[in-house]
This record gives C-alpha cells, sequence and structure tokens, in this order.
C-alpha cells in the first residue's frame, strides 16, 4: 500500500498575529520550516489549525499562503470538511482553485448523521473534485465514528484513497485495514499510535508532534518501513512522552505553546481555546529533550 501524500503530514497549526488576525507571513514561515524537517506535506485549516474559528475566506487564503510557500516540494492538503455538505463543496472547490493537492474532509460534527448519511455527505464531496480525498475519523470531537462497514464502502469511491484514523483503537484500525486492503491508505491521526498502526497496515501519520520532532518521526516510519523494528521502538519510545504531553490540554493549545517558546511566535489560540499553562510547556520542553535525543 503506498502513501497517497507521503508517509509523514504535518497537521499545520494556524499563525496568529497580535490582534488575533492570521500572520500570513508566519504561515509561509512555518509552512517551510515543516518541510524542512520532515514532512512530506502539510493538512491547513484543520483541527489543530483551530478550523471551527476560521473563516472560509480566512481557510482559502491560508490555503492559497501555503501553496505558495511549498507547493512544488510538498502535498498541501486542505481542510474542507464541515457538519454542512454544501460548505463543503463550496470549500472544496476553492481549495482545487487555490492549488491544492488534495483534501480533508472530517465526519460532520454536531449533526450526527447517520451512516447512510455519511456515504451521502462524503460521496458528495469526492463527486465534486478531481482533488483526492482524506476522510477524517475523529468521533471524539464530531461524536460519530465512520465504522468499519461505511469506510469499506467509501473505499470503492475512486476519489476517496485515504482516511486520517484517530478512533483510538487498534482492533478498529485492524478491522479496517482487512475490510478496506489497499483500496484505502490508513494514516495515523493520533502520534503515540503511529508505530502501532504502522504495524497493522497503517502508512504514515497526519501528526501534531512533527511541529517539533518531524526528523525523529520520520526516522521512525522510515526504520520501521525498512524493517528495522528496533530502531523504530527505540524512536516511538523516545517520543511517546512528547506526544502525551502535546495533549495535556485541548489541542492546540499545547504545541502553539510549545512553537512559541522553542521555535518562534506564532501567536495565542483563539477562544474558547487559551494559551497553554506554563506547567505543559514545560513538560513539552522536557519531553522534546528526550526525543531528539533518540
Amino acid at each position: 500500500m503506498t502513501a497517497p501524500f507521503g508517509h509523514v503530514l504535518t497537521a499545520m497549526i494556524t499563525p496568529f498575529d497580535a490582534a488575533g488576525d492570521v500572520d500570513h507571513a508566519k504561515v509561509w514561515d512555518l509552512a517551510r520550516y515543516l518541510v524542512d524537517t520532515g514532512s512530506d506535506g502539510v493538512v491547513v485549516g484543520g483541527t489543530t489549525g483551530e478550523s471551527p474559528t476560521l473563516s472560509g475566506d480566512e481557510k482559502v487564503a491560508l490555503f492559497r499562503a501555503v501553496v505558495e510557500a511549498v507547493g512544488d516540494r510538498a502535498t498541501v492538503v486542505a481542510g474542507t470538511g464541515t457538519y454542512d455538505t454544501r460548505e463543503s463543496i463550496e470549500l472544496t472547490e476553492r481549495a482545487a482553485e487555490a492549488g491544492c493537492d488534495a483534501v480533508m474532509a472530517v465526519t460532520p460534527y454536531y449533526s450526527r448523521p447517520s451512516q447512510e448519511g455519511l456515504v451521502a455527505h462524503f460521496t458528495a464531496i469526492a463527486d465534486a473534485t478531481d482533488r483526492p480525498v482524506l476522510l477524517y475519523n475523529i468521533p471524539s470531537r464530531t461524536g460519530r465514528r465512520i465504522e468499519v462497514a461505511t469506510l469499506a464502502a467509501l473505499a470503492e469511491h475512486p476519489g476517496i484513497v485515504a482516511v486520517k484514523d484517530a478512533v483510538g483503537d487498534l482492533g478498529f484500525t485492524t478491522a479496517t485495514k482487512v475490510a478496506v486492503g489497499d483500496r484505502m491508505a490508513i494514516y495515523s491521526g493520533d502520534d503515540v499510535l503511529t508505530l502501532p498502526m504502522l504495524a497493522v497496515g497503517g502508512v504514515g501519520i497526519v501528526s501534531v508532534a512533527a511541529h517539533l520532532a518531524g526528523r525523529q518521526i520520520a526516522d521512525m516510519i522510515a526504520a520501521a518501513l525498512a524493517g528495522d523494528w528496533d530502531r523504530a521502538r527505540t524512536l516511538h519510545l523516545a517520543l511517546a512522552p512528547l506526544c502525551q504531553a502535546l495533549f495535556a490540554e485541548p489541542n492546540p493549545q499545547p504545541v502553539k505553546g510549545a512553537l512559541n517558546a522553542f521555535w518562534e511566535g506564532v501567536g495565542e489560540p483563539r477562544l474558547p481555546l487559551i494559551p497553554a499553562s506554563e506547567a505543559t510547556i514545560a513538560a513539552v520542553g522536557e519531553a522534546l529533550e528526550t526525543a531528539r535525543a533518540a
């Protein structure tokens, strides 16, 4: 099974300036930094990018900025899914016009549609574009899981090529792999489960931790794909404290605070998210030292 978007995708945060507006200069710098430090691609306007607080126009401007920054070097996946199918289609069309390589469509949140409704929703998005679609299965945020049988049905669509699996259940991932075979690539949506998911047929990660430890994550995946499981496990265990620290508070509070502390200023989250605590940032910093020493 090939990785249609690369093995390491970073779920990119959205930098804001002091006034709370999108900082497009920092967007440019961050996208290039991520690609320089191990990312094969970036997912723009997803959960980590604070998509619920971004307007449609802000999202499209982000898509354009990232395409201009790294579109010739990396895969740009636009987060276009919402709880409204019509809005999702419109954003998908605008992402294609902006030059994005693919789109990510999350399970419609709040609405909690039936499995039949999910098939209809995702099919409508895929039918409206020539860009490949990455499904995003994250029931902890959406209140609805895309079930295995539904994923198998969606895998029949030629435009739906992958799923970001943030279900947090390796049994579910295994059942998904059995059901979809090589018709749909599985990306881990949880950093700490990347290596176990590779072991059961995953192809890579849509990562938060790659903001800080992209090279180590890329090395871990490369080692696993080469069959060097001892090295992959060593890196996995070294990365685990970082993966856990980055989710000690609601994402992306910790990763934004860590970037401010250990990289460059990317601003604070938009309300209702708040800045990460000093204790969390310190824990991330300590874990980052462990990861980078591996």
